[in-house]
C-alpha cells in the first residue's frame, strides 16, 4: 500500500524585480499605501504599486503589482469588484461609514424584511451614484476628505456606476448583511447611504471586505504575517533602522481615524519599517 506524500509544500518562489501580482489581505485601519509601503520594506522592492485603494476602514483583497507587472495596473483596477460588509439602518454618518460620529437617527423597525429585500432592485443595473466627501475624489486638485476633515464643504459630481449583483445574505434589524458586484469606481459607503435613503431609515457602512477583483480571490491573499515569512536575509553589514524613529511615523498614517480609534477595539497598528 502506497502511503500519502506528507512533505511540506514548497514556499512560493517570487521575482519580484521581474515582476508579480501579489494578493494580500489588507488589514483594518491600515491604509492602502500603508500596505505597499511595508511590503516594500519588508521583500525590499524597488518598483510596486497597487491596482485599486481599499478605505482604511476596510479589509480584504488589496492586489500589489512590482517590476513589469506595474503596467497591469490599470486592466487589474478595471475589473469587476466583489464585496461583502454590513448596513447599520437607522443612523447616519457623516463619512457614511464608522470613521465620523452618528450625526441622525430614525426608526428602522417597523420595516418588513420583504421592504428592505425589495430595496436592492432599484440599485441594480447602471445608476447614477455621488462619491461620499470623506473620500479620495479630487476637489479642485484637493483630495475631497482633506476638505471634509477640516469641517469644510465641497461639491461632489455625480457619476455613473454598474451594480451587476446586490444580494441581503443577513437581515437582523438593524444590521443587514450585503454581497455586492460593481463596476471600478463604486463606493459602497454612498450605496449604504442610499440604500438608508431609499427606505427612508438613513443607514451607514460598518464592516466592509473585498473578496474579489476580476479573478482573484481573497481567498488565494497573503496575510501581512505571511508576507513577513518572505522576508529576505538583510545584506551583511547592513544596519537596523532604530525602532523608535520607525513608530513616529505611525501616527500620521492613521489621520482621519481618530473617532473610529476612540470608540473601536481596532486591529494591531501599521508594524514599523523593515
Amino acid at each position: 500500500m502506497e502511503h500519502a506524500d506528507l512533505t511540506p509544500a514548497p514556499a512560493p518562489a517570487f521575482d519580484f524585480e521581474a515582476g508579480e501580482v501579489l494578493l494580500v489581505d489588507k488589514p483594518l485601519t491600515w491604509s492602502s499605501f500603508d500596505v505597499v509601503r511595508k511590503v516594500k520594506n519588508t521583500l525590499r522592492i524597488k518598483k510596486i504599486g497597487h491596482a485599486g485603494t481599499l478605505d482604511p476602514l476596510a479589509t480584504g483583497l488589496l492586489i500589489l503589482c512590482t517590476g513589469k507587472k506595474t503596467k497591469e495596473i490599470d486592466q487589474i483596477q478595471a475589473q469587476e469588484k466583489e464585496y461583502t460588509g454590513t448596513f447599520r439602518l437607522g443612523q447616519t454618518t457623516a463619512s457614511f461609514d464608522l470613521e465620523t460620529p452618528v450625526d441622525a437617527e430614525l426608526p428602522y423597525a417597523h420595516l418588513t424584511e420583504e421592504e428592505i429585500r425589495a430595496a436592492t432592485a432599484q440599485f441594480l443595473g447602471l445608476i447614477t451614484q455621488t462619491p461620499p466627501l470623506f473620500s479620495a475624489v479630487k476637489v479642485n486638485g484637493e483630495r475631497a476628505y482633506e476638505v471634509a476633515r477640516r469641517g469644510g464643504e465641497a461639491e461632489i459630481k455625480s457619476k455613473q456606476i454598474t451594480i451587476r449583483e446586490f444580494e441581503l445574505t443577513r437581515i437582523a434589524l438593524p444590521e443587514v448583511d450585503f454581497r455586492v458586484s460593481c463596476t471600478k469606481g463604486t463606493y459602497i459607503r454612498s450605496l449604504a447611504r442610499d440604500f438608508g435613503a431609499a427606505l427612508g431609515c438613513g443607514a451607514h457602512l460598518t464592516k466592509l471586505v473585498r473578496t474579489r477583483i476580476g479573478e482573484y480571490q481573497l481567498a488565494d491573499a497573503l496575510t501581512m504575517q505571511a508576507v513577513e515569512a518572505l522576508r529576505p536575509p538583510r545584506p551583511e553589514g547592513e544596519a537596523e533602522q532604530p525602532r523608535r524613529q520607525r513608530r513616529e511615523r505611525l501616527p500620521e498614517r492613521r489621520a482621519g481615524l481618530e473617532y473610529f480609534n476612540a470608540t473601536h477595539a481596532t486591529s494591531e497598528s501599521p508594524a514599523s519599517e523593515a
